[in-house]
């Protein structure tokens, strides 16, 4: 089966929203991609402001801010079909929606993004909300993406992302296991803004640093670290617990960008020394802090210590993987597949997750 479809992401470091129009081959139940169409398209200093205090709104004004982020993805996605003709072509829509609840210990995630209003924007089939249901039989809604990279990405065992939360997948012995480990690049964004910048281009600012040993020391002492997987974060891990360690420190920006780079780095390092092995593997990356030099030099020279060594792939894989995903998950949840499984999750079962919104008429 041929399935053209788009998927939508938007990550905790609020660059923007992802979107990857894919063509995907399934035979067998061997699946193939090809991304055809993508695109950031970049928030708004309004949009970037709303989605960051989200969390702080009243009840009404979250609810309606989530039926305006649905009309404003689905115009988006109009956009982005009519920039590149391709009307006529999409069968489906899949979007992630933007995180800003995620309490698993309380079985409650949200994602912002009315499936509704994305539905009757676009006049399209459009699936949401794929990690409720796995919050609501015990799991942790997350990591999400672990399925969708045993199915596109043959080969590889070890899956990193180091978007605005670093997570890691570990395909091992046909089972899949996989977690949240820290905040990443919503804390290097956070600081990176305080000198006027979006981000810290290439690590540049942090490689001008030094690390402070006593930050590192208790940054790397967090409860959180010490706890087993399955586990997952939320924004506030970041935004309410990490950044105010760091700024109770007297550094400059370029002594906390690089002792934080290097507490991200020690973190993976961890997460990955239960699979070290005699032989060296590989780890895939994706996500911003892929690009970001400083971060993957020092990243490697930990990783080497475990016998780990990196791949990064083509740079269209770097920034929209998680869109593919989501186009992928959307898909499956059309055919009542499972989307999530519980060895990622420790829900007590696998589970088909997304609401389905007919935009189309019968």
């Amino acid at each position: 089966m041929i399935y053209n479809a788009i998927g939508i992401m938007s990550g905790s470091s609020l660059d923007g929203i992802d979107i990857v129009f894919a063509e995907l081959h399934e035979k067998a139940g061997k699946w193939n991609y090809e991304i055809l169409e993508s695109a950031c398209i970049p928030y708004n200093k309004e949009w970037e402001q709303k989605l960051r205090y989200a969390d702080k709104m009243t009840a009404k004004d979250y609810l309606l801010l989530h039926t305006d982020y649905g009309d404003f993805t689905g115009q988006k996605i109009n956009e982005f079909i009519d920039e590149k003709n391709l009307h006529h072509k999409v069968a489906l829509i899949s979007s992630h929606g933007h995180t800003t609840f995620h309490l698993p210990e309380k079985k409650m995630t949200h994602q912002l993004g009315d499936g509704a209003a994305i539905a009757a924007k676009t006049e399209l089939p459009v699936v949401t909300d794929l990690r409720s249901i796995d919050i609501a039989f015990g799991g942790q809604g997350a990591p999400i993406v672990p399925l969708g990279e045993k199915l596109l990405f043959d080969g590889y065992n070890y899956f990193l992302n180091i978007g605005g939360i670093a997570n890691i997948s570990v395909n091992k012995e046909n089972e899949i296991f996989a977690f949240d480990i820290c905040a990443a690049n919503r804390i290097l964004n956070m600081l990176a803004n305080e000198i006027d910048m979006q981000y810290d281009d290439g690590g540049i600012n942090a490689s001008r640093g030094s690390i402070d040993e006593i930050l590192l020391k208790k940054l790397n002492t967090l409860e959180y670290y010490r706890l087993p997987y399955p586990k997952s974060l939320s924004n506030s891990f970041g935004t309410d617990i990490v950044y105010p360690i760091l700024k109770s420190f007297n550094l400059s920006i370029e002594d906390l960008l690089c002792t934080y780079s290097e507490h991200i780095c020690i973190q993976i390092k961890n997460s990955l020394h239960a699979f070290r092995n005699e032989i060296t593997q590989k780890l895939f990356i994706t996500g911003g802090g892929a690009f970001n030099n400083f971060l993957i030099e020092r990243l490697q020279k930990n990783l080497i210590e475990i016998n780990f060594e990196i791949f990064i792939p083509s740079g269209e894989v770097i920034k929209y993987k998680e869109a593919l995903i989501m186009a992928l998950l959307g898909i499956l949840r059309w055919r009542e597949q499972y989307t999530v499984l519980s060895s990622v999750t420790g829900a007590v079962r696998n589970t088909i997750g997304g609401a389905l919104w007919m935009g189309t008429e019968a």
